[in-house]
């Protein structure tokens, strides 16, 4: 039985749900994140603020320069989890072996299920239909041998696209791509593969792994031989056995910028924070990951004595592990953050007689969330 994977991308999610919910911002560049004259990040924007050059991460002092008349505003993270549960639920009903990748991405598992909702491209009208009915919100749909190719696929015809590479035309696929159409080269990566007049993707497939390697360093050469021929090199890990909830950020430009790179620690760990509240967990145990322009990885964890009490914590903690990893000197592609070995809030355990600073952050962070 030959593998099927959906990679399911809602389109500029979170500035989608603000039109849909105020139908007068259809057709304007809106702008999610921190108000202008504030400190903070773009955490989404419309189709119509990218046309200025707007994308995620980007400080939103830049980005109220490249469009002083767009409309900004502050996210609404309970509505985006609201809404991204209930268009998680339907993918649910297609196959048991979802994957969500973050609030606005998810991978599914269809191997085995023609019989029950037929051809590949009908099962994901389905589910287009579904959401398109459900929410008034569009998604792209990449159908693919592996998760990396349905990872492509997704983007190869946004927004409210549907792609599908069959098995066994992989290489036919990707050659209609541009080099930084493949997901997770950066821009000083592909600046090197230029100076060594590789500009296409047939062209990279030419050179031999061990040549890769040799040229731009062992990781990313053992990368760009796997996404050249359509190999699944491995870019969503599988659950951990204890559950964990986790979100990450891919810059569209690699930084060495401390400053951008805190603002989205900081994104991330409120995401992930509400998450956890929302879903109705604890953790005590805090992870980070950072990844380089070389596509080196690494990734660390810290079990704390209490349960992380804030959004503020998790980020104090996260950029902690990340400092111990990354000076400043070295190019960053992506961060993440997450919480791992999660308990269900229900469960029993043994509290402080007393209580402390950390039950006090806990419970205001959580009603600054519900308010």
């Amino acid at each position: 039985m030959e593998p099927l994977f959906f990679h399911v991308d809602l389109d500029a999610f979170y500035a989608s749900v603000e039109q849909v919910d105020r139908p007068e911002l259809k057709g304007k560049p809106v702008i999610i994140g921190a108000l202008p004259g504030r400190r903070g990040v773009v955490s989404a924007c419309s189709y119509e603020a990218r046309v200025f050059g707007i994308h995620s991460a980007m400080p939103i002092s830049f980005a109220y320069r490249r469009c002083t008349n767009a409309v900004f505003l502050v996210p609404r993270m309970k509505r985006y989890q609201q809404v991204s549960r209930a268009i998680m639920k339907i993918l649910s009903e297609f196959s048991p072996a979802v994957t969500q990748i973050s609030i606005d991405e998810a991978t599914i598992d269809m191997t085995g299920t023609r019989r029950l909702f037929g051809r590949p491209e009908a099962a994901a009208g389905a589910i287009k239909r579904r959401v398109a009915e459900g929410f008034g919100l569009t998604v792209s749909i990449g159908i693919a041998p592996n998760r990396y190719l349905a990872k492509l696929a997704s983007e190869a015809d946004k927004p409210d696209g549907l792609c599908r590479v069959e098995a066994g035309e992989e290489e036919l696929f990707l050659d209609r791509l541009a080099l930084d159409d493949l997901w997770g080269i950066g821009r000083k990566t592909l600046d090197r593969l230029e100076e060594m007049n590789i500009t296409t993707v047939a062209g990279l497939r030419a050179y031999p792994e061990r040549a890769l390697k040799s040229m731009i360093g062992s990781a990313a050469g053992a990368y760009l031989y796997r996404v050249c021929r359509g190999i699944d090199p491995g870019i969503y890990a599988h659950e951990h056995k204890s559950r964990s909830i986790s979100s990450e950020i891919t810059f569209e430009t690699d930084t060495r910028d401390a400053e951008t790179v805190r603002l989205a620690l900081l994104d991330l760990s409120h995401q992930v924070m509400f998450r956890l509240f929302d879903e109705g967990y604890r953790s005590k145990t805090v992870q980070a990951k950072i990844r380089f322009s070389d596509f080196t990885t690494s990734t660390a964890r810290k079990t704390l004595h209490h349960y992380v009490a804030s959004a503020e914590e998790l980020h104090e903690t996260a950029a902690e592990l990340l400092h111990a990893r990354w000076t400043g000197g070295e190019s960053v592609r992506l961060v993440g953050v997450g919480l791992s070995s999660l308990e269900a809030e229900s469960e029993p355990y043994q509290p402080s007689l007393f209580e402390t600073e950390h039950d006090r952050k806990r419970r205001v962070e959580k009603t600054v969330l519900e308010l």
